[in-house]
């Protein structure tokens, strides 16, 4: 493969935020090489994305909760010959469970998918973007549940509090260098990751809560060519949820879980009925 200028990596491409965000760039006459472990979605999306813009769109089918999956994909750009200009660290896992129900794979999984592949794309791809003195951009996705500390998500919220503590203190490191790092941190958005009744996500768009994956990844997009070090979409609300949210006692917290925890039981009795 021959060089490409001006390509984008986008990780968990093959659908939700990531399909999105790789549409806005492609729209932009970006190239892409589109990173996901959902092949058969990934192929299919690479290929519409060709055909709708009359750009390249390289699928490279992977699973990003491996460790060694950075190193892996920095191989294959330099093997084929692509040079990175955008990094969009987009792909994640949710799921709401304590810690104790949680078995030490998933804890890897959401580990090595928020914050070793990552950091590992970033340390390697920005490097890369110094040494060959090429201005470049790199999203970094965090959430406003890293200022969150709720019971449920203690494994989600802290990873994703990596993800923006690392964005913003990196992104003061190589801004000199022509190196660009904005972190995105949205709350609630409408794709199948919380597995939501289709009828609660529309009630969500409707209100302003939830913004659809092609809204955000507009947003985000003109947020990283503005070189804006953080956006949190929806901003007034978002921001009064967060407040909200980081001023409740313990105490009341507690309450909720015991809440939490008795929904839960109701659900698995009627379930086993």
């Amino acid at each position: 493969m021959e060089e490409q200028k001006n390509t984008a990596l986008v990780t968990g491409a093959s659908s939700g935020i990531g399909l999105a965000i790789g549409e806005e760039l492609a729209k932009r006459g970006y190239q892409l090489l589109m990173v996901s472990n959902e092949e058969e979605k990934l192929i299919e999306a690479a290929g519409n994305l060709e055909n709708k813009y009359r750009i390249k769109a390289f699928p490279l089918y992977m699973d990003l909760a491996k460790e060694d999956s950075a190193q892996r994909i920095f191989d294959y750009c330099q093997s084929s010959g692509i040079i990175i200009d955008i990094l969009v660290n987009n792909a994640g896992i949710f799921f709401f469970r304590y810690v104790t129900d949680t078995s030490p794979e998933q804890i890897q999984t959401m580990i090595n998918l928020h914050i070793v592949t990552p950091a590992m794309l970033s340390r390697l791809f920005a490097a890369q973007m110094i040494a060959h003195n090429r201005k470049g951009f790199i999203l970094n996705m965090a959430s406003i549940s890293s200022r969150m500390m709720m019971p449920g998500i203690a494994l989600y919220s802290a990873t994703k509090g990596f993800a923006r503590n690392f964005s913003r203190a990196m992104r003061n490191e190589v801004y000199d260098k022509g190196i660009t790092i904005t972190t995105i941190s949205p709350g609630a958005i409408a794709t199948n990751l919380y597995k939501l009744p289709p009828k609660y996500t529309k009630l969500g768009i409707r209100l302003g809560i939830m913004l659809t994956p092609e809204r955000l990844a507009s947003l985000a997009v003109k947020k990283l060519f503005r070189r804006k070090a953080e956006f949190i979409p929806s901003g007034c609300i978002n921001r009064f949820f967060i407040f909200i949210v980081m001023t409740l006692p313990e105490k009341l917290i507690r309450v909720i879980k015991r809440k939490i925890d008795t929904e839960i039981i109701k659900k698995e009795r009627n379930n086993t009925v």
